[in-house]
């Protein structure tokens, strides 16, 4: 009687096992059949990121004189990427097979295309124009979070948008990603002298990148740290890159003209 005994235990723990494999596998079955067919539902699913071929590695010798105009294009090319990456994450689950590439990749393309030939007027100003730097322009999906070889952008893909005040602070939560808001600049910059309109604008446009850098580590570190956690690792860095910024476009313009005083005001942004 207790063999008899062991037996039905043993069968019932068989059954038990067997029902659980059971499960498993109909969950991979069914994860599996919601994810292929449909990419961008696919892509968000594995944290997929933007990546672009490199363009500044491709560019001849840059005369002298382009090089502020081409630094300032190359800034461009990365706060686009960071762009299109934040969208890619915000807008996760809408749309069709073919969202992510109508959406998304195409006009990021277009954006590219138009920046690039910038560069290469920039370039032809003052030397040969580079030839067929348009087949750059064009982006796709690949890998993990920062895996993909030959991007532009140092920033995962995230983020919910570059500037503005959108979403509150429930990005704490990592139930909604927020968005950062800074004070603009270019608005309260006195005449610019012609001798430090590149270097000025250079700097906006970091600014610009800096913003959207921040707004993918609000997202990637959503739920991550404590009540202090966004001020000290995200807000607090960010007001110091921007003092840092606004002081070389204070000196940029001190130079030929009265260096503009206060500025310094306009670093700390806030969610």
């Amino acid at each position: 009687m207790p063999a008899t005994g062991g037996r039905h235990r043993l069968s019932r723990r068989t059954k038990i096992a067997t029902a659980a494999l059971g499960l498993g596998i109909a969950a991979g079955a069914l994860v599996i059949a919601t994810t292929v067919g449909d990419p961008g539902a696919a892509n968000a699913a594995t944290g997929g990121q933007i990546t672009c071929p490199d363009v500044a590695s491709q560019l001849p010798a840059i005369p002298a004189q382009a090089q502020a105009e081409v630094q300032r294009n190359l800034d461009l090319l990365n706060t686009q990427i960071a762009e299109a990456n934040n969208r890619l994450v915000s807008t996760a689950g809408q749309g069709g097979p073919n969202f992510v590439q109508n959406a998304i990749l195409g006009p990021l393309a277009d954006k590219r295309t138009s920046t690039i030939d910038r560069i290469a007027i920039a370039i032809g100003r003052q030397g040969e124009k580079p030839q067929n730097l348009g087949g750059l322009a064009a982006c796709s999906l690949g890998g993990q979070a920062g895996t993909g070889a030959g991007t532009v952008s140092t920033a995962p893909a995230q983020g919910t948008g570059n500037t503005g005040n959108a979403g509150g602070n429930a990005g704490n939560t990592g139930t909604d990603a927020g968005q950062i808001s800074c004070p603009d600049v270019e608005s309260r910059l006195p005449a610019i002298p012609a001798q430090a309109q590149a270097e000025v604008q250079r700097n906006l446009d970091l600014l610009n990148t800096q913003i959207a850098e921040a707004n993918n580590r609000l997202v990637t570190s959503a739920g991550e740290g404590g009540a202090n956690f966004v001020q000290n690792a995200i807000l607090g860095p960010l007001e110091d890159k921007r003092v840092a910024t606004i002081n070389r476009i204070a000196t940029a313009i001190g130079r030929n003209a009265d260096k503009p005083q206060g500025l310094d005001a306009l670093a700390p942004c806030s969610l």
